[in-house]
């Protein structure tokens, strides 16, 4: 699992959803994406910068030398296929990937095309949806049935381990029902027996709808709404984008590539889009240090304190914590910096339980 400054998610998808297209833009790797199941083996690992316009404006008004942007990693899945939770196609080796990763993003195919086969002949996204599911499903069962009975073996002497194992229990009637681990409510005590095991369906799903150059500006059809009245019903978030013009967009330059986008009627990449709803997805959200050094956005969790904050930067800023002078980046911009938000009386002076909020410009004194 990666720590919250480096937000991990897995790709995964069918072959020939366009996933490896996808991932080619993210990363502006070129990794081969051939019209076959398997060419991507090894996970690849895409990080992708979280663009935030403040921070320019920040980096301008403090004349920094660098700015450097939150960051979310994508880690590209060999393709999946039934049968992958007993071995089939690169399923176990699939199944590690994904344990280490915080969220799953999965590509379906809403777009039609003779020329790019369908593993299962026909473009269905929520038969595609259930196939992956089934198989994560599958997994997390597997994982369940072998620790219950190691423990049941161990609880002989242990007689501690006793309510885990009824958890895992429960957990496992649940998955017997082909439900998803992230439907199942715990009370605080169940879900900390459940903290150790890494179930796969317990991450949050994030569904990216692959549709045609056709589909563009509107990014709609009516595939990419079944996937939305889907998703609704679980609390999942969609994201529409078209992996064929994102990979175009990914190899032209910052100016060249607003042009393009312009041209087709969209205000921004759908990559965007992504980072931004898999950032928010996890609960995430990011404060603002200015100077002329650099500009440089933190990442923490909704909810985190100015101590914990600080220690974001340097453990010893959060050991030596003394205050946090705090001004929203509105002020900031208002009042043309730091020194003219104090002479305004805007600049907080906040202690070590205070909970950042987005956007936060934040100066930390400490001994």
């Amino acid at each position: 699992m990666s720590s919250a400054t480096n937000l991990s998610c897995g790709i995964v998808g069918l072959p020939n959803v366009g996933k490896s297209t996808l991932f080619n833009a993210l990363t502006r790797k070129q990794i081969p994406s051939e019209n076959y199941p398997f060419c991507t083996i090894d996970p690849n690992v895409g990080v992708v910068i979280l663009y935030d316009p403040r921070l320019q404006i920040l980096s301008d008004q403090s004349g920094s030398k660098k700015i450097i942007y939150a960051t979310v990693t994508f880690v590209d899945i060999a393709g999946l296929v039934k049968g992958a939770s007993k071995g089939e196609g690169l399923g176990n080796q699939f199944l590690s990937h994904i344990r280490e990763t915080d969220a799953i993003v999965q590509v379906v195919r809403c777009f039609e095309n003779d020329e790019v086969i369908h593993v299962a002949g026909r473009v269905d996204p929520i038969e595609d949806i259930d196939v992956i599911t089934l198989e994560l499903i599958l997994a997390d069962l597997q994982m369940v049935e072998n620790t219950v009975g190691r423990l049941e073996k161990q609880a002989k002497s242990k007689k501690e381990l006793l309510p885990t194992i009824d958890v895992l229990k429960k957990a496992a009637a649940h998955l017997n029902q082909n439900l998803p681990m992230r439907f199942l409510s715990l009370t605080p005590e169940e879900e900390a027996h459940l903290h150790p095991y890494p179930f796969l369906t317990r991450k949050k799903a994030l569904y990216v709808c692959n549709v045609g150059e056709n589909d563009v500006p509107a990014l709609d059809n009516a595939n990419v709404q079944r996937v939305r009245e889907f998703a609704a019903k679980e609390g999942s978030r969609v994201v529409p984008i078209c992996a064929r013009i994102e990979e175009e967009i990914s190899r032209l330059d910052e100016k060249d590539a607003k042009e393009f986008l312009q041209s087709l009627g969209l205000t921004e990449s759908g990559l965007d889009r992504l980072s931004r709803e898999a950032f928010s997805l996890l609960g995430l959200i990011t404060y603002i240090t200015t100077g002329e050094i650099e500009t440089r956005a933190w990442t923490i969790k909704k909810g985190t304190t100015a101590a914990v904050a600080a220690g974001k930067i340097h453990s010893d800023i959060e050991k030596g914590f003394i205050r946090a002078e705090v001004v929203s980046f509105d002020d900031m911009i208002k009042y043309n910096g730091r020194v003219g938000a104090r002479e305004a009386g805007k600049a907080r002076s906040e202690g070590r339980d205070y909970i950042v909020q987005d956007g936060d410009v934040i100066l930390f004194f400490h001994n």
